[in-house]
């Protein structure tokens, strides 16, 4: 099956690449830049007509769009929020559109920011209204909801605290800064779970390889295992005690380390206090075993001492 991902030179493009690349499936990776050393098909996916003409060359069957906004401060400025809206709303349709016209899927990742408006402490669940605070919460679901009215076979999949050995993280920010800090403040009033961006590809491709099977016997009927899913890694923690794992591990001791209130670092918009994403649907869905966060935190540090 021809498959494509959009955002290829990413965070979770790149995991993509490597957990893809001794698959029998044809995989066209895309991006609005090249990468030194990787191979990048150019695609912008705000003009739907450049996705109809890669989707025909190709005869693409499946679209994982990894490309998004992601700078959630910067979203705030108002002369950017038409292109963050445009990136995080529009584009995701234009993908979708694309995919009804040839009876295919779209995988289409989304956030823990659709969340945070309302008061809760129990792990959100996928039907649980959104209420986002900010423009990035918002034009991601305003992106979700776009997929869902074209009717096109989708799975929406929100994740939280992405980090991996590429691009620019929250692990390596604190990988550098707890080794050239003597003192550091972290919030611990912001809870969630970290997830590692290679743990997450991996979701994807089984359930690329269900829908691979069912897509057999479909005769144009909608998938059945359509719709909005959780995943992050297993467990609970703060920034600040996602913070003391990153030191312990790399052995950054001197460090003096304090957890502080989101009040300490003003920011244009309110993050959500409580973003733990609750993963029993996808689980039971595609029996995808889930690691632990701190074990995925073990990995993706050796992995990023191994490049």
């Amino acid at each position: 099956m021809n498959i494509l991902v959009t955002g290829a030179n990413g965070q979770l493009g790149s995991e993509m690449r490597i957990v893809t690349k001794d698959t029998k499936d044809h995989y066209i990776f895309t991006d609005v830049v090249e990468v030194e050393g990787q191979e990048t098909t150019i695609l912008d996916i705000t003009n739907i007509d450049a996705i109809r003409k890669v989707v025909s060359d190709n005869d693409v069957k499946v679209i994982v769009n990894c490309a998004a906004w992601t700078n959630v401060d910067g979203a705030e400025d108002p002369d950017k929020r038409e292109l963050v809206e445009l990136l995080n709303a529009k584009a995701p349709e234009n993908l979708a559109i694309a995919m009804k016209e040839v009876n295919g899927l779209l995988v289409h990742i989304s956030t823990d920011y659709v969340f945070g408006g309302d008061p809760y402490n129990t792990p959100c669940k996928e039907d649980q209204k959104g209420t986002p605070t900010g423009v990035y919460g918002l034009t991601k679901l305003h992106g979700e909801q776009n997929i869902q009215k074209t009717g096109v076979n989708h799975l929406i999949f929100r994740t939280a605290w992405l980090y991996s050995e590429f691009g620019k993280n929250f692990l390596k920010t604190m990988l550098n800064l707890t080794a050239t800090k003597p003192q550091l403040k972290v919030v611990f009033d912001q809870v969630g779970t970290p997830t590692y961006a290679l743990d997450l590809a991996n979701a994807i491709v089984v359930a690329i390889e269900d829908y691979k099977k069912e897509s057999l016997t479909l005769n144009n009927e909608p998938y059945t295992k359509n719709g909005v899913y959780h995943f992050s890694n297993e467990g609970v923690c703060s920034w600040y005690d996602f913070t003391k794992m990153i030191a312990e591990y790399a052995g950054q001791t001197e460090c003096d380390i304090q957890p502080c209130h989101s009040s300490e670092f003003p920011s244009p918009v309110t993050r959500p206090s409580y973003s733990v994403l609750d993963k029993a649907k996808i689980k039971e869905t595609f029996g995808i075993k889930i690691p632990y966060w701190t074990d995925s935190l073990r990995k993706c540090m050796s992995n990023l001492q191994d490049k």
